[in-house]
């Protein structure tokens, strides 16, 4: 099965190729992060062929791609692509987004304290 199998075959905006800014910024964003692999999510009726990176630590990067893109990603960035219904998204990446919130939440009640006079 091809990824155009698992995608389905959609209209003239799904199959175009991913902007080149952003072929650009996911080649950058993959130089610039440690076991990085792509998850390739499908178009939807809000947004076209997307792609999730993921970093080994869980930091993650979304981007519209389109069915083309999506099928030129594995060569281009030199990683694994998977299909993200088939396997969903790796547990690394919910763990990054829990010590994200968690920080973030930590900084504004600082900033609350701070300007409260404790």
């Amino acid at each position: 099965m091809g990824l155009m199998d698992v995608f389905g075959r959609g209209g003239a905006a799904s199959r175009r190729d991913a902007d080149p800014e952003v072929m650009a910024y996911l080649q950058w964003w993959t130089r610039n992060h440690y076991g990085v692999e792509a998850f390739v999510e499908p178009r939807t009726t809000v947004t076209d062929v997307t792609v999730v990176l993921v970093a080994h630590d869980g930091e993650w990067t979304r981007r519209t791609v389109g069915e083309r893109g999506a099928q030129r990603l594995s060569a281009a960035l030199g990683i694994p692509v998977y299909d993200a219904r088939r396997v969903g998204y790796p547990q690394r990446m919910r763990d990054y987004d829990a010590r994200r919130r968690i920080t973030e939440r930590h900084a504004y009640e600082q900033e609350l304290r701070r300007h409260d006079g404790y």
